[in-house]
């Protein structure tokens, strides 16, 4: 079963258990979620490992803060080269066709080629 911190007394109470994770990454957000309330429970208490306090004073740290946002801004940077990509490939694909049709609509359509090749023959 459960067991939360709670956040006045600093004593475990009993929390209902959490349904079982259907995939694997629910069941890994369940284990992390798990694992951040233990060490909120050491932090509380002052029993933490100079490594958890480390990491969590880490998380605050201005230059981690700059980093987080360094990642947020490349994946939007990413997001907007493949938009232009597939926005390339669109363009291309209607060029294409615009250019087939004029061939069609000026007499110099594929089909036409063919039926004059036929004739030649």
């Amino acid at each position: 079963m459960r067991k939360r911190v709670s956040m006045t007394s600093g004593s475990l109470e009993n929390q209902r258990p959490l349904p079982p994770a259907i995939t694997p990454e629910g069941k890994e957000m369940q284990m992390i979620s798990l694992a951040m309330d233990l060490v909120e429970q050491r932090l509380r208490n002052g029993t933490a490992s100079s490594q958890e306090t480390t990491h969590f004073l880490k998380l605050g740290s201005i230059r981690n803060q700059l980093e987080v946002e360094k990642l947020r801004k490349e994946t939007q940077l990413l997001e907007v080269k493949k938009e232009s990509l597939e926005s390339s490939a669109r363009m291309e694909k209607l060029y294409s066709d615009a250019m087939e049709a004029m061939k069609t609509y000026s007499g110099r359509g594929d089909d036409l080629i063919f039926l004059e090749d036929d004739l030649n023959k």
